[in-house]
């Protein structure tokens, strides 16, 4: 684990979080547009699609 994997993972949390509140302020009218652009916002950060989906199971692994 490399030191920006820390910025990284934040990064996505904001990405994430940012995308939930837009679905919810819009009631999901755009969610295939906020979607699209999460997905731009993290391969402009370099977030891979590997690193997202296991840290998803990572935290439900948590539950």
């Amino acid at each position: 684990m490399g030191i920006t994997d820390g910025f990284k993972d934040k990064a996505d949390d904001v990405i994430e979080n940012v995308g939930d509140e837009v679905d919810e302020k819009t009631g999901n009218k755009f969610k295939p547009q906020v979607d699209k652009a999460q997905d731009k916002a993290r391969d402009a950060m370099g977030i891979k699609k590997d690193e997202q989906q296991d840290k998803g199971q990572q935290g439900q692994d948590q539950k």
